[in-house]
């Protein structure tokens, strides 16, 4: 049988529609029961890697939202997309950022992951990262150009749902401060008309009000 010197995966021609269909199942129970030996097995024997259970997940994102991480890297390296959406519209790459799951979320950018893509919220990852304060998320989508200052459906941007969403804390006023300093716009308002100074001010975040005014050079 032969295979693909990158991921050891056997040739589409090589594989049986049978013995495909068998491996799938193999790897999907695999993923499943977190069997790291089996999915490696089962993608050796031509699985395919984006099928799909029934809430339209991928192997891949079944793994991403178990914190499955080595499973996870393994589905990548075999070539599993980052960017297949469940009927939740997430992703590996998205939840991966939403949830701060760095090593998922390194692996999927390495295997181009599309950093503008979004969520059932119309949010891209770092918006829900932001809100939950995973500060190193929140550098490593900054890094990738991730669009600093877009707006999802509820009208709110990676700086607004820090502040709204958030804590106040120091994690959120570590975000905010990367946000701010990484180019994200400080004046653009939320979907009721509001600047982020102002949210800071009306949620008692004094700290990050100390941001913006330190941003600003008052």
């Amino acid at each position: 049988m032969s295979t693909s010197p990158e991921s050891g995966t056997p040739s589409p021609e090589a594989v049986s529609e049978v013995d495909r269909a068998a491996a799938t199942l193999a790897l999907q129970d695999a993923v499943g029961a977190g069997d790291l030996e089996g999915v490696s097995a089962a993608i050796a024997r031509g699985a395919d890697l984006e099928v799909r259970d029934s809430d339209g997940r991928t192997p891949l994102v079944v793994a991403t939202k178990a914190q499955r991480t080595a499973i996870a890297l393994r589905l990548l390296e075999a070539g599993a997309d980052p960017d297949a959406q469940d009927d939740m519209q997430d992703s590996a790459f998205l939840y991966a950022g939403a949830e701060g799951l760095n090593e998922i979320l390194a692996a999927t950018l390495a295997r181009g992951a599309d950093v503008s893509s979004t969520n059932r919220y119309g949010g891209t990852a770092l918006i829900p990262a932001s809100e939950h304060a995973h500060v190193r998320t929140v550098e490593m989508l900054i890094a990738t150009g991730v669009p600093l200052d877009h707006v999802n459906r509820l009208g709110w941007t990676a700086l607004h749902e820090a502040i709204v969403l958030g804590t106040g804390g120091p994690d959120h006023v570590r975000v905010v401060r990367a946000l701010l300093e990484a180019g994200a716009d400080p004046e653009l308002a939320d979907g009721n008309g509001v600047a982020p100074r102002a949210l800071a001010e009306a949620y008692g975040h004094t700290d990050i009000v100390a941001e913006f005014d330190r941003i600003a050079g008052t």
